[in-house]
Order: C-alpha cells, then structure tokens, then sequence
C-alpha cells in the first residue's frame, strides 16, 4: 500500500480514511486551525490515450465541483473550501464528518428502524430542495453518498459527480457490484434524457427503498434487463417486503419512484411534507434480536444451505414465522390454499384419504402442493403435526415480489424436496409390490444416443 504524503499542500496529514481507483482521502489539519478536514487526493494516470482522457475528465469533474461548491451552503451538504489543481494531482479539501455512508446499512441484517430512516431521508429531501433552488442537479443520489454518525446527522456529498472519480466511462452513471447497472438512476436518466431535480428525488425513493427492505427495488442477472425494468416495471410494495411499513409510507415512496415526472414529487419540500405526515409505530430493539436469532436459525437448515445472507434476510422479510401444538391439521387435502410452509423444528405426518403416508421432520416442506398445481391449485395431502412445531410460512403473492435469485433458489429447493420425498414414497410402496421384472443392461443404445438406455421398437 502506498505511504502517506506527510503534507498535502498547506494541510498536515493525520491519517489515511478512504480509498478508491484513482483517490485517497485523509483526515489532515490545517496549520492556523484546529479543526480536522477531509482531502481527496487524485493521482492523475499517466501519459497515453487512456490516461490523458481520464485526466481531462477527471479535471473537468473537479472544476464543476469547485463551482457548485461556491453556490451551497446547508447544514445536511458536505462544506468544500478548496479545490486545487496541480500538474499531476488535485486535490479536494472540504469539511471532515466522522460518520459512515447508508451503503452499511442496506442490508437486511443491519436495518434500520422505520422512524430513522424516515428522519434521513427527511434531512435529505430538505438538503436536494435548497440545491434544486440553487439551480442545481445532483445527478447521484445513492447510498454511497450519503453519510450519517451515530446522532443522524446526514450529510450528501459528491455533488456535480466531481469526486466521483473511480469511473472510466463517459456517460454518468451509477454502479452496482459485480453487474455495472444503474441500480439508483431515474427512468429518464437511464433513457439519456435531459435531467431536472426530479431525477434527484426518484433516487432518493430508490435509497428509501433499499433502506427498508434490504433490497433494491429492480435487479436482474444483466444491465439490459435491469434497464428494462427501471423503465418498464413497477417497483414492488415496500409494505408487503416489510411488514413494519405502513401503506400510507409505501404510497410516499411509491410517489418518490413515479416514471411519470408529471407524477412525481415536483420538490423536495413536498416529498419532506408527505414523510412528516406519515404516522409510524416505533420499532424495539427486541425485534432486531429476534430477527437476528431467526436468521441463525435458517442458516443451520439444510433447506437453505444455497441461499447468500442478504438472500435468507430476503426470506424473513417475506414469510410468517409459525408455531403450532401437536395435533394441529396444517392442511387438508383439497384445500385450495397456495401457502406452504418449510418445517424448522418438530414432526409432521402426510396422509391421504385417512390414510397415513408417511413423518417428515425438519427441512421438509408441506402444502406445496396447491402452489405447484398450476391447473386445480388444490392440496393433495393432509399435514397434522405430531409435535410442537416451528415453520416458515411462503405466501405464494410475497414470493413473487422477491428477487430472482430468492425466487429461482426456492423453486429449486422445493423441487429436490418433492423429488426426495417421491423416492421415500416409491420405496415404501415397493415393499407391498410384486417382484420386478429381471432386464439386461442395454449397451447398445446407452452410449451410442447419450440417452437414458431406452430403446424404440416397431410394434
């Protein structure tokens, strides 16, 4: 790793805080004053095609960055003093804020409660108002550039996309790991069409979003399709992904992600009025330890040993934990009902006509069946359970909003449970069956076709 500079410019260097591509920030001081302040330090490449065009871009970024900052002046805007350009660095000096980005805070497992988002993301639309009425468009809203400490105090930074500088494209835009899509950016920003503030506040709806659910509201396995449907599709219902969100919040939102520029928030004053008018019950801590506890719970079942975290977070956002006494009828046979439920602890009897099948135990999943008949959606089984139980709840309506890394994983993990338990079936009912018909191994088919050994004849 590179050495500190002991000094940058005028400024003492304290200690390295943050590094990127092309940038390195540091805490340093001032030598007649003591508060600290924050430095981005770029490096520009060297010479060659690609390096001069970085540098003119990259210088192009800083200069719009030094004029926005003469323009702003706002509590919840990060403070930039200086921007100083050299042969072959620039630097950045602004105000030095001990806080984290909200990037930290868009997974599942360290959520935030509804009312500190809703305090956020408040100071946030307040912060884009003023810079809508300074003439300004941020143009990168996300949670990446937006910072928080531990009493909320917010902070939005990188304006005018000039510290932006680890991205070697032309076209402004955002990133998403590992896909490069513009995960946070507006349908019109997406359609390279002239942008207003209004693009500012889809994004923040997009980060309000994510915040909530742990989820962003459109993914896809390529930039194309997720494209497609940051145009084209509606975003799922933040009140059914959470169900400590109100329907009158999910409206708000919903109003923020608007496609229809016409529909949306026309300022951020207006998006601020509606969240403050949002009535919402405080969340106790007890629930993050009882989510954190079900989690763990999910991580030792067989059932969801292919799920990622953030996907198994997903999972407890979208089902109903149950419990149930011995003796309890889960399912009745030709119930239409689509729930199904993934078994965690206890046993379940299977049985058809009064007659009993089969005992299933954790991991197992039950009532599956009404979902999977896509013709009559009737249950085919009984489920009675034979001891106390704990088990996952899938409403068929919630799994189709989740993602399609939770939707495909689950899809493949009922599939192998059915095909196990149709093994089970196949080897009881073999022991009441009469002896099998004795077949020569066919060798002649089996490796000629790469098939299953089968065989066609003429009748």
């Amino acid at each position: 790793m590179e050495q500190a500079p002991a000094t940058i410019g005028k400024y003492r260097v304290v200690r390295e805080i943050g590094r990127g591509a092309t940038a390195t920030v540091y805490e340093a001081r001032h030598p007649k004053l003591s508060r600290p302040v924050a430095i981005k330090l770029v490096r520009f490449d060297g010479e060659g095609r690609d390096g001069s065009k970085l540098n003119r871009r990259l210088l192009k970024l800083l200069r719009a960055e030094k004029a926005v900052a003469r323009r702003l002046d706002h509590p919840n805007i990060i403070s930039i003093y200086e921007v100083v350009t050299e042969p072959d660095q620039a630097y950045v000096v602004m105000e030095y804020f001990p806080g984290t980005t909200l990037e930290k805070f868009c997974g599942f497992e360290h959520r935030l409660p509804v009312q500190r988002v809703i305090g956020i993301i408040f100071k946030c639309c307040m912060a884009l108002d003023y810079v809508y009425r300074q003439g300004i468009v941020h143009r990168d809203i996300k949670p990446a550039n937006i910072l928080i400490n531990d009493n909320d105090d917010v902070r939005i930074t990188d304006f005018g996309l000039a510290l932006n500088v680890n991205k070697r494209v032309e076209a402004d835009s955002t990133f998403i790991m590992g896909v490069g899509s513009p995960a946070y950016m507006s349908p019109e920003q997406v359609k390279n069409y002239p942008l207003n503030h209004k693009t500012d506040l889809y994004s923040l709806g997009v980060v309000m979003f994510h915040l909530l659910t742990g989820r962003l509201p459109f993914r896809a396995v390529n930039p194309a399709q997720l494209v497609y449907k940051i145009i084209n599709t509606d975003p799922p219902s933040v009140a059914q992904l959470n169900p400590e969100v109100s329907e009158q919040m999910n409206a708000v939102i919903r109003k923020a992600m608007e496609k229809d520029l016409y529909s949306r928030y026309k300022n951020g004053a207006e998006f601020a009025k509606d969240l403050s008018a949002v009535r919402y019950e405080i969340v106790e801590d007890t629930g993050a330890r009882r989510d954190a506890m079900r989690f763990s719970a999910l991580r030792k079942q067989a059932f969801f040993s292919g799920f990622e975290d953030v996907e198994l977070w997903e999972i407890l956002r979208i089902s109903t934990w149950r419990t149930a006494e011995p003796r309890v009828k889960l399912v009745s046979e030709g119930d239409t009902r689509q729930r199904f439920g993934v078994l965690l602890e206890g046993r379940i009897e299977l049985s058809v006509g009064g007659r009993r099948i089969m005992e299933l135990g954790p991991g197992a999943v039950f009532g599956e069946m009404a979902w999977l008949d896509r013709v009559k959606h009737r249950q085919a089984l009984s489920v009675v359970s034979l001891e106390p139980l704990v088990y996952l709840e899938i409403n068929p309506s919630a799994l189709a909003l989740a993602s399609d890394e939770v939707q495909s994983l689950f899809s493949q993990q009922v599939a192998a449970a059915l095909a196990s338990r149709l093994g089970l079936l196949a080897a009881a009912h073999a022991e009441h069956c009469p002896p099998a018909t004795t077949g020569t191994p066919d060798t002649t088919s089996s490796h000629a076709s790469g098939g299953f050994g089968l065989r066609l004849t003429k009748s």
